[in-house]
């Protein structure tokens, strides 16, 4: 299903169906679970939701392990199927407390609806935290999980994004701080410490420190095995992954083909001993190897398709740098120590940027970030001047001033 399709599905069927459940289930709570809305959530078996971005299911890592740690609460996740191999990357969730929907068609989506509400109460969720940003269609599927306490943003004061009042605990969404921050909030909301609809509990740096992840000696081999597939005369080459791609969700995000190549080029002239891997799913191979022809040198090639998702993170393991546009493998490889340069257009790193090893390249445009919460993520913009503008030079001069460092470092 298209984006377009699921935004306008959200609006004009989301917001008369949350409207006409509030009717039905606000006066039902009202009188026979008249604490719901007050007492302190129970968060024994807590369900997270977050169904269309991969990179959120690393992002709010920190506020999961958070109500683990001080609750040993149990948690339950429910994602987009397409996305779900997002949360193996740190096995916070054990594989089967995920539940996944398809979004191929609307019959299947609506055989998932009732599949995911005989799912909740199999499994007894008592707490439900929805991480979506004002999706109607998020809020109603915490309504249906039968969770007597429901905790989500809310634009309090703030008009439009109107999806019901199925939240029984709001939280008002800070469009100005990083949204790792935003999903700390909920967490610290279930745990009865902040006040009201407001985010006052104090939030420490230290509290959203990610995971790390090491591959095994065997992964680590395929990985390597795979590479010189691509390239026979691999051995002890630095590697520098490209990520030309983005998501559907939001294709302004994706930096000029002919930028990439640029530096691309540029990088392998000025080292003698880096190999040049563009990444990428099999669907984007195509794209990617019209990005190799571009470059056209030996020591450039093309994996889109090649490397498994869980080959993914020994792959990171095992290279130098990634330029990448903003996307999930931005958020994927910070459980990782790879140096990570993300190119920012339409959003802004202030809000999304990658809580790992990473530099990002941003033009902070008055119109920027022209994407948020408040419009759904969607933008008319085709120029994009903020993607654009960022030219090849200072990209290719900071990564180039980057490996030359780590050079010395290891002299």
């Amino acid at each position: 299903m298209k984006v377009d399709t699921m935004r306008v599905i959200d609006r004009w069927a989301g917001i008369p169906l949350t409207f006409i459940l509030t009717l039905i289930l606000k006066p039902w709570e009202r009188f026979y679970h008249k604490r719901n809305r007050t007492a302190q959530p129970n968060v024994q078996r807590t369900l997270f939701i977050e169904l269309s971005e991969m990179g959120s299911a690393i992002i709010v890592d920190p506020a999961m392990r958070k109500l683990q740690a001080e609750k040993d609460a149990e948690l339950f996740f429910v994602i987009f199927e397409d996305n779900a191999k997002s949360l193996n990357i740190l096995g916070t969730v054990p594989k089967n407390n995920i539940f996944t929907m398809r979004v191929d068609s609307l019959p299947n989506l609506a055989i998932d609806i009732f599949r995911f509400m005989a799912w909740c109460r199999e499994m007894h969720i008592t707490t439900c935290i929805d991480l979506e940003l004002f999706s109607r269609f998020t809020a109603l599927l915490s309504a249906l999980s039968g969770a007597p306490s429901r905790i989500g943003f809310s634009t309090h004061h703030d008009e439009g994004c109107y999806r019901g009042d199925l939240i029984t605990h709001p939280v008002r969404y800070n469009a100005h701080v990083h949204i790792v921050k935003n999903f700390m909030a909920l967490t610290n909301t279930a745990l009865g410490l902040n006040n009201e609809n407001y985010a006052t509990h104090p939030i420490e740096d230290s509290e959203i420190v990610l995971q790390t992840v090491t591959s095994s000696p065997s992964e680590l081999d395929t990985v390597r095995s795979k590479l010189t597939q691509l390239y026979p005369e691999y051995s002890d080459q630095r590697i520098i992954l490209i990520n030309p791609n983005a998501s559907e969700l939001l294709p302004q995000r994706r930096w000029l083909a002919e930028y990439f190549a640029e530096v691309m080029s540029g990088l392998l002239n000025a080292h003698s001993d880096v190999l040049v891997v563009i990444t990428g799913a099999p669907a984007e191979r195509d794209d990617a190897e019209k990005l190799l022809q571009r470059v056209n040198h030996e020591r450039c090639v093309n994996s889109a398709g090649l490397f498994t998702f869980e080959e993914l993170l020994p792959l990171y393991q095992l290279s130098t740098v990634m330029l990448t546009n903003d996307s999930g493998p931005g958020h994927f490889s910070a459980v990782t120590p790879l140096k990570v340069f993300v190119l920012f257009g339409p959003e802004t790193p202030a809000l999304y940027g990658s809580l790992g090893n990473a530099e990002n390249f941003y033009l902070g445009l008055p119109c920027s970030p022209c994407v948020s919460a408040h419009n759904h993520r969607k933008t008319s913009c085709t120029e994009r001047p903020c993607i654009t503008g960022i030219k090849p030079e200072p990209v290719f001069e900071r990564i180039n001033e980057y490996l030359n460092q780590i050079s010395i470092k290891n002299v």
